[in-house]
């Protein structure tokens, strides 16, 4: 099919499908053959690749439509499927996206707010995201900018075995921004909060199971031989 005719046939409604051509849906003289453990077979006439598939009880799949001539690989063709889209979805699983928390503070703040906004900064980074921290200015505060510069630089330091100092402070309008970067990747971080939750799951279920198989107490056996004694006593007519 040319391309003109590919594109006369979409517009018709086709579509051109992602997949490779699989069994009778080659049409082609001969293939050049891969074994289903990667052996190579050779040029075989395609009868004789369909009758070796069939054999083996596998698929014949055209993995190189533009040789010449088209290679084709006998394996378990719902299984590659399968086994494909688990990867992909791993894959997207494990994608970083590079995120940009931002945290606001004033000059003044309040000891127990600056807390706060400095736990929140500590969550971000380690989660692996970057953190904009932003200075806001109000009426006579803005002749005094030394004053977010000095709150900008404690912060830093107090997150430093987290972060790092990605953007230096600066100026924009009444506001003194500044970037702090997370030591660890995004992905590093992912990894981590999996390890920790599979590890907490863990935990919970055995300390589930040992409570369920932890035995009774045996009952205290009654001191019989001073009972009697003590009876006697009681009862010198016995």
């Amino acid at each position: 099919m040319s391309v003109r005719q590919a594109v006369a046939w979409c517009y018709r409604g086709g579509s051109i499908s992602a997949e490779p051509r699989i069994n009778e849906r080659i049409r082609v003289p001969e293939v050049r053959l891969v074994g289903p453990s990667g052996e190579q077979v050779g040029i075989v006439p395609l009868a004789k690749a369909l009758e070796l598939a069939q054999e083996y009880d596998l698929d014949l799949v055209e993995v190189a439509a533009n040789a010449r001539p088209p290679v084709c690989k006998l394996m378990d063709y719902g299984k590659f499927k399968y086994e494909s889209a688990m990867k992909a979805r791993e894959a997207r699983k494990n994608q970083a996206h590079t995120v940009i928390k931002e945290m606001k503070l004033r000059p003044k703040i309040d000891p127990h707010d600056y807390d706060t906004k400095k736990g929140h900064v500590v969550r971000f980074l380690k989660q692996g995201d970057k953190v904009k921290i932003t200075i806001m200015f109000r009426g006579r505060e803005q002749s005094r900018p030394e004053l977010g510069y000095r709150l900008l630089q404690r912060l830093a330091e107090d997150v430093q075995e987290l972060g790092f100092i990605e953007s230096n402070p600066k100026q924009d309008g009444r506001n003194m921004i500044m970037v702090l970067g997370p030591h660890k990747k995004k992905t590093e971080a992912m990894a981590e909060a999996r390890e920790a939750q599979a590890a907490r799951k863990a935990e919970r279920q055995g300390g589930s199971s040992d409570a369920a198989q932890a035995p009774e107490p045996a009952a205290e056996e009654a001191p019989v031989e001073q009972a009697s004694a003590d009876t006697s006593a009681e009862n010198p007519e016995a």
